[in-house]
């Protein structure tokens, strides 16, 4: 059994939208930097960036739910496209106030967190359920080249040749993803509550848990609110413990690299394009990891596929204290990237076997939210622990989270339904 060509479509589709992603995070910090010399105001275009999630990530959850992936996905993108339009027009017409950068860029992730929660809620729709793991391991792959390597390289070569250059290359991409989903059969991306058909959410349900039966309806309304779809996800023990265990690594990775410039200047003595390239090596780890997840997860081992990533990707780390050598640094880099991979895929396929499909928008949603509060705690919290202890603390915070999310998943029963 193989992925056919409607998962590809779909997934060069993602793809693209992926590299503007990534071609964003490199233009977007090179043009702030560009623009003015203040910290703030280039950290508030950073932040615009990623406050979306927070803000509107779990309306873009119920969104996903109620509508038509193919309108959803078509309008984001449409909007991206002319949001950096205005962009591209302002830095056309000389330099463009930084106000108006942060504004495009809030936008911008607005956006990305409709886009890319509906994108969740398409897999399961394309692919036998068999496929998942496969699936979702291509998906992760794919982020991973486009978002952590190729799309951030793109944008900052582009960005020296010319400020709207990467901008403009972003738009073009968009318009081709848009192309590609408007190609897919109307059918796949319907609403969530017209393919519930596939499969009973009484079938949805870990080991020991009972469908909720007020949700139970295809029809019923009381299941299409945000507050509703927190409540299915807070009663579910399975996907409840995913989520905390994922806030915690999340917490662990973002405290140790928060510092991990800082430390590669200072103990491994590398400069700006050392530490870029550690970080290339890092993504080659990421997908290397995302493209054997299949293989390690396979249908019925998340349980420890889940807990052998949390061991690579927070408690790894530490070893920078024994050996802060360039060596070990890309070891570790490689290792942690890897284990996130497979962290990833295995996450992303318990939330599609486990949820109900007119629910998976508003679990993405809330998950995706989660997590980035989370990182923004685990960064915060790691760069007050170094001010305060050294910049080998965060690495010893890290472990101790890892530790206690590595305990909470051996409690977790990660029996899924596999037909």
């Amino acid at each position: 059994m193989t992925l056919d060509g409607r998962f590809w479509r779909f997934w060069t589709a993602t793809l693209l939208a992926n590299l503007g992603d990534g071609i964003g995070m490199a233009a977007f910090p090179l043009l702030a930097a560009s623009l003015t010399g203040d910290p703030l105001a280039v950290a508030a275009v950073a932040a615009a960036t990623s406050v979306p999630w927070l803000v509107t990530g779990l309306f873009a959850g119920s969104l996903a739910d109620r509508h038509h992936a193919r309108t959803l996905l078509v309008l984001a993108d449409l909007t991206r496209i002319a949001v950096l339009g205005v962009l591209i027009g302002a830095l056309a017409l000389g330099q463009p106030p930084i106000l108006l950068v942060a504004v495009v860029a809030f936008a911008l992730g607005v956006s990305e967190t409709v886009r890319d929660t509906t994108a969740s809620t398409v897999v399961p729709r394309l692919v036998p359920t068999q496929l998942l793991e496969r699936a979702n391991g291509r998906m992760v792959a794919g982020e991973v080249v486009t978002n952590s390597f190729a799309g951030p390289l793109i944008g900052g070569v582009l960005f020296a040749a010319g400020a709207a250059l990467p901008f403009v290359a972003n738009s073009a991409v968009l318009v081709f993803a848009v192309l590609l989903v408007v190609g897919l059969p109307v059918g796949l991306l319907g609403r969530s509550s017209e393919t519930t058909e596939q499969v009973d959410p009484a079938d949805r349900v870990g080991h020991g848990e009972t469908a909720d039966t007020d949700l139970a309806g295809t029809n019923n309304d009381s299941g299409r609110g945000i507050l509703d779809g927190l409540r299915w996800l807070a009663g579910h023990r399975t996907l409840r413990v995913l989520l905390l265990v994922g806030a915690l690594v999340t917490i662990a990775d973002g405290g140790w690299f928060a510092i991990f410039v800082l430390f590669s200047q200072e103990r491994l003595g590398l400069g700006p394009s050392g530490f870029g390239a550690l970080l290339a090596v890092g993504a080659a780890g990421g997908l290397l990891g995302a493209w054997l997840a299949e293989r390690i997860i396979g249908v019925d081992r998340h349980g420890p596929a889940l807990l052998g990533s949390i061991v690579l990707t927070a408690i790894t780390p530490v070893l920078l204290l024994v050996a802060p050598t360039l060596w070990a640094a890309g070891a570790v880099v490689v290792i942690t990237s890897a284990g996130f991979g497979v962290f990833d895929v295995a996450v992303a396929s318990l939330r599609h076997r486990l949820s109900p499909q007119r629910l998976l928008g508003r679990v993405v949603a809330a998950y995706r939210t989660a997590l980035h509060g989370a990182g923004a705690f685990g960064t915060l919290a790691g760069g007050g622990i170094a001010a305060a202890y050294g910049l080998g603390a965060p690495l010893i915070m890290s472990a101790v989270i890892g530790t206690i999310a590595c305990v909470l998943c051996t409690r977790g029963t990660w029996t899924v339904p596999v037909s």
